[in-house]
């Protein structure tokens, strides 16, 4: 696209920006006042509906679609990663030699914590979105803890570990399955009560980000952590702490 062509684009959009934005921004009650009608109705409508926390109710059944701008942002993220990086991973790999990845070597004290502190986080981050409806938190909080919780493989120095934990293809699918169930969710809203639909959009964020969380650091240590059997020179990335040169274990994918 053009420089003139993308100057006319942007313009159209900031147009339409600025006029909604002023036709909301006129609508608002004076700031500073003593009434505060957003509030009280946003309380009064989550106890209606029977949904235990308010902050959940607005961001799932009244104000939903700026929860689900936010999940497309992210998948947009997520995809964009990944086909860019995936080509960029191709092309290495056809300019030759073998990526393989072997454990590095890490203290100790490290390794048995990443692998200690592995279930303890992803149950932590299951607990956050399951109950993401009745306290503070939720699926956008709880998959990014349940993203990062698998990466303590990393930490320990296992990413051949790490590598079979999360399979990227069936991430990649998982990820755009829970995007599509919040949309047909929020689609379908009018036809489920508030205090079951706001568990069930909760769980569908929880998904999506986690399985986002997941392929934006996967591609990334994958790019990353290349290893190349080129000469004696070679550095094998395969973790915190990895050996380099041609001849040792990690690069042979035998452990340290």
């Amino acid at each position: 696209m053009k420089a003139r062509a993308r100057l006319l684009l942007f313009a159209a959009g900031a147009a339409g920006t600025a006029v909604v934005f002023t036709a909301g921004v006129l609508g608002l009650p004076g700031f500073g006042g003593p009434v505060h009608p957003y509030a009280d109705r946003a309380v009064a409508q989550a106890v209606r509906q029977g949904t235990s926390n308010a902050v959940a109710s607005v961001t799932f059944d009244q104000r939903a679609f700026d929860t689900l701008g936010e999940e497309i942002i992210l998948l947009s993220a997520a995809v964009g990663a990944v086909v860019l990086l995936r080509v960029v991973g191709r092309e290495a790999q056809d300019g030759g030699g073998a990526r393989r990845h072997g454990p590095a070597e890490v203290f100790d004290a490290l390794r048995i914590v990443g692998y200690l502190l592995l279930p303890l986080t992803l149950v932590a981050g299951v607990y956050v979105v399951a109950h993401g409806h009745q306290s503070p938190g939720g699926g956008f909080q709880g998959g990014v803890v349940l993203g990062t919780a698998l990466h303590l493989l990393y930490l320990a120095g296992d990413y051949p570990a790490l590598q079979r934990l999360r399979p990227v293809p069936l991430f990649e699918s998982a990820e755009a399955l829970a995007a599509a169930a919040f949309a047909v969710l929020a689609l379908a809203a009018a036809g489920l009560a508030a205090a079951g639909r706001v568990p069930a959009l909760n769980a569908a964020v929880g998904v999506e980000v986690g399985c986002a969380v997941v392929l934006l650091l996967g591609k990334f240590f994958q790019q990353a952590l290349l290893v190349r059997e080129d000469g004696p020179d070679t550095a094998t990335a395969a973790g915190p702490g990895a050996r380099t040169g041609a001849g040792s274990g990690a690069e042979n994918g035998e452990p340290p």
